[in-house]
């Protein structure tokens, strides 16, 4: 009976390298974001988004998924068209900056939970957003 063990024994070490490999890539492939999108307009349906997000801000997921939302400036904080409010998740965004909170004092209807999205950068992929944006049609060379 011995002797039917000591294959096994041999092969160990490569099993233990194997699951944690394995364990690893799996950790990492199944962390995805996930930002849920919701419209004051509710004639626009609900959007979820899921994916490797991390690092971009709310602005640039809505442009690549095709989500109206308008940026006069661009994307770089220098107005406040880019207005979302963030129902869900704050924890997985970048602090809000000075600058920020200063144009969120000159958006459409502000509140405690008012951003930009340009500035809204995503953390890490284990993140679990709701964003509410703002009806679009209110917004000064706003376009569809």
């Amino acid at each position: 009976m011995g002797s039917h063990c000591a294959p096994l024994n041999l092969w160990q070490p490569y099993l233990f390298v194997w699951q944690t490999f394995t364990r690893f890539h799996l950790n990492h492939l199944v962390a995805v974001a996930k930002i849920r999108f919701l419209f004051e307009d509710k004639s626009i349906p609900e959007k979820t988004v899921v994916g490797d997000l991390e690092g971009r801000s709310i602005l640039e997921i809505t442009e690549e998924y095709d989500i109206h939302l308008s940026h006069n400036c661009g994307g770089v904080c220098a107005c406040s068209t880019c207005h979302v409010y963030i129902e869900k998740g704050e924890e997985f965004l970048e602090e809000i900056s000075e600058k920020e909170e200063d144009f969120i004092d000159r958006a459409i209807n502000p509140r405690l939970e008012s951003r930009l999205g340009c500035q809204c950068i995503i953390l890490d992929n284990d993140a679990d957003i709701v964003v509410t944006i703002p009806d679009q049609r209110r917004i000064i060379g706003h376009e569809h």
